[in-house]
């Protein structure tokens, strides 16, 4: 709101009368502007209005997002930064029909002082990727994504068999994810299964007799060891995955080392693919730790395409 106000007074139309400073809303005009934060549920889900002003709309969450929306009755106008390779900006809001996209620059905002435009331009030698976002305007292209050699594929490539069933056990705040994994010997395909909350072990059995009727393998996470008997009791060639010192870390370098395709149906696996990040420092230096979000079905193709390893952590891969 400070912005707000240092306009009104730098072009004269300000008054204290109609400013008031606890409710954080003002009067221009005949037109009541409220300015809220969106750090509290209840805010969002607040009074109607109609037209709204988003500014970082990048930094609301989707929900935040429609919670809002659904309270706006004429028009509704944001800003961001593209900061973010992959966001729900991109994808919910930008393709609508009845959207209009501006794409602008510091070059198009005549209120800048040169300093601010010096240090926007000095990031052309700093930080490539700084200066694509904040001065060309350009999406952003995450230098701590993890997996970014994937290709997207409408089913598994010709010579690629099943190998296995990756799976990874969830519930409530977690789903259950479960994928299957081909392999021409050399490289991955990944399809996904399932990817669903609230399973019990006999429904995750069930969803495999359907599947997999002719007995493949299912890698399951090894920290499971009772959900691992009661679906081998459905009939089930279920196995705990192999795990070991630094294994995730381990497997990671073997996916990265493999050629990786994932059908386009996987929509929930190709969400993770995106978001799987490496931990930063508060310098921004990428850390050699993956995030431990957006994994559930990286976890399960990782489980299925790391068991025929010759060595739970290292060395080459064998069909068995």
């Amino acid at each position: 709101m400070r912005d707000f106000i240092e306009i009104l007074e730098r072009e004269g139309w300000y008054d204290e009368r109609f400013h008031h400073k606890t409710m954080h809303t003002y009067n221009l005009f005949g037109n009541y502007i409220e300015f809220i934060g969106v750090d509290q549920p209840q805010k969002v889900r607040g009074r109607k209005r109609n037209v709204l002003f988003v500014n970082e709309c990048d930094q609301l969450s989707l929900e935040d997002w429609r919670q809002l929306t659904m309270r706006t009755t004429d028009k509704i106008l944001i800003d961001y930064n593209p900061s973010d390779e992959f966001h729900w900006i991109y994808e919910q809001v930008i393709p609508r029909d009845d959207a209009v996209f501006f794409k602008t620059t510091y070059l198009d905002n005549p209120y800048l002082s040169q300093t601010v435009i010096d240090e926007i331009e000095r990031l052309k030698d700093v930080d490539e990727n700084f200066w694509r976002v904040y001065g060309l305007g350009e999406r952003g292209v995450s230098r701590s994504t993890i997996f970014t050699h994937w290709k997207e594929c409408d089913s598994p490539p010709d010579g690629f068999k099943l190998l296995n069933y990756g799976l990874d056990f969830g519930y409530s705040a977690d789903p259950t994810s479960i994928i299957g994994v081909y392999t021409d010997g050399t490289g991955f395909a990944f399809d996904e299964i399932c990817y669903a909350t609230h399973l019990s072990n006999a429904d995750i059995g069930k969803m495999l007799t359907s599947r997999n009727q002719d007995r493949f393998p299912v890698i399951a996470d090894s920290a499971e060891p009772k959900s691992i008997a009661e679906i081998s009791g459905h009939g089930h060639n279920i196995l705990p995955s192999r795990k070991g010192p630094d294994s995730v870390r381990a497997g990671i370098q073997f996916l990265q080392s493999r050629p990786m395709w994932v059908t386009g149906r996987s929509h929930n696996l190709i969400k993770e693919l995106r978001n799987y990040k490496w931990q930063e420092d508060r310098n921004g230096r990428i850390l050699n730790v993956p995030v431990d979000n957006h994994n559930h079905a990286i976890d399960a193709l990782r489980y299925g395409a790391t068991f025929n390893q010759i060595r739970p952590n290292f060395g080459s891969y064998t069909m068995g």
